[in-house]
């Protein structure tokens, strides 16, 4: 491992406040199948480490929901769990912690925007996930899916999905006099089959929040949940 992936992985670990024990295991979450493919020797992809992390994220998410939501049924549950557990909320989370910066990727994949490609971002999210899982164990990872849901898990608690925080946002603003909201495409990106989608929500003209994901309503629905969480009604 050279000595600029070294930093960039442990400037990565600070963020997500997980001090791993082998950082081996970092790199190769954060490894996409393009660069292992164009390597020439041998390199470990994270879609091994993706299938664990996507096993560790439905645990810890669906204990959360079965803890603290007693009164929802086993449908309700699983709806509950998929509308915080989707790619337009993976995606959105690795943004925050910049993933993308430190994605190993192939030249195909570079020059097609591969670093802020949402399914990319998805499949890092989770394979780091399993990564924290194989160098902490379970009840460290568990925090961590949990700390890095918490602003989804209120949002639930309170009864708001994502495809609800348009809706949630527009009844909130139109409760002050003469306040409008606009949503703003900020970029779209990617082949048409695995096009992402940037807005922006602005309230009066300044931006509230940022949204993204693989169509328009799932960015809009994303940026109108950040607004949410910035006038502090979630």
């Amino acid at each position: 491992m050279s000595v600029r992936r070294r930093e960039c992985l442990l400037e990565l670990s600070k963020r997500m406040q997980v001090e791993f024990r082998d950082l081996r295991l970092l790199d190769t979450a954060l490894t996409h199948t393009s660069y292992a493919n164009e390597s020439k020797r041998s390199v470990d992809h994270n879609e091994r480490l993706e299938f664990l992390g996507d096993a560790v994220l439905e645990l810890a998410s669906s204990t959360y929901l079965y803890e603290r939501f007693p009164e929802l049924s086993e449908g309700e549950l699983t709806k509950t769990r998929a509308s915080i557990v989707c790619s337009t909320t993976l995606a959105k989370l690795a943004t925050l912690l910049d993933l993308g910066a430190c994605l190993l990727l192939g030249h195909g994949e570079e020059q097609g925007g591969g670093r802020s490609r949402t399914s990319n971002l998805e499949d890092a999210f989770e394979a780091v996930i399993g990564a924290v899982y194989l160098d902490q164990g379970w009840e460290a990872a568990k925090e961590y899916v949990m700390r890095q849901l918490s602003g989804e898990f209120r949002m639930a608690k309170q009864g708001i999905t994502l495809e609800d925080c348009k809706t949630v946002l527009q009844e909130l603003v139109q409760r002050r006099s003469g306040s409008q909201v606009s949503y703003e495409l900020v970029s779209a990106v990617g082949p048409d089959h695995d096009k992402e989608f940037v807005f922006d929500v602005k309230i009066d003209g300044e931006v509230y929040g940022r949204g993204r994901g693989r169509n328009k309503k799932s960015a809009e629905q994303q940026a109108a949940g950040e607004a949410l969480k910035r006038l502090k009604k979630v």
